[in-house]
């Protein structure tokens, strides 16, 4: 198997929406922050968006699996803006893909070229307690659980803590010429 990241293509927006969004209950959804409820967008509102929002935008990324699409390393800046805070994220959008260590490949792959392209010190994700599988990828890539904000997301009928993991460029460094 063979994991890469590329920009998304205009001929494959429509593969796209159908893949991430089309399921207006995709279990991928149940983990990506579902306490702030945003609604999946037709196919029309992704067409219309994605070539600036996707095509054209150096902080998304698809990942393909052997070829074939099935998630989405993102970044956005979280102190705009200065743009000295950078956040990504991750989406396998297939639950059947899950714990092949596409997102691990792809994390990496995403790190290693924000590292490249960017000269910031630090990159990071949030994520939330009940994101087991997000905060075991984040350990698994070096990264360091920076700090947890406890009993601040609620999601049906629960309080969960919000989680931040993070590693420094040197850290990055360091774990790559290891590997």
């Amino acid at each position: 198997m063979t994991v890469t990241i590329r920009p998304l293509t205009q001929a494959e927006v429509p593969a796209f929406w159908q893949l991430a969004y089309s399921d207006p209950a995709a279990e991928w959804a149940m983990w990506n922050g579902p306490y702030f409820n945003d609604p999946m967008p037709t196919q029309a509102e992704f067409a219309a968006t994605a070539q600036q929002r996707w095509v054209q935008n150096p902080l998304r990324r698809v990942i393909l699996l052997d070829g074939a699409l099935v998630g989405s390393v993102t970044a956005y800046y979280d102190d705009k803006p200065l743009n000295q805070w950078l956040e990504v994220g991750l989406a396998v959008f297939q639950a059947d893909r899950w714990g092949q260590h596409i997102g691990r490949t792809a994390l990496t792959l995403w790190l290693d070229h924000l590292f490249a392209t960017t000269p910031l010190p630090h990159l990071g994700f949030t994520t939330w307690s009940g994101n087991e599988r997000m905060m075991r990828l984040g350990a698994a890539v070096g990264m360091q659980c920076e700090g947890r904000i406890r009993q601040v997301r609620y999601w049906q009928g629960r309080y969960y803590d919000s989680v931040k993991y993070g590693i420094l460029r040197s850290e990055w460094a360091a774990r790559r010429k290891a590997d």
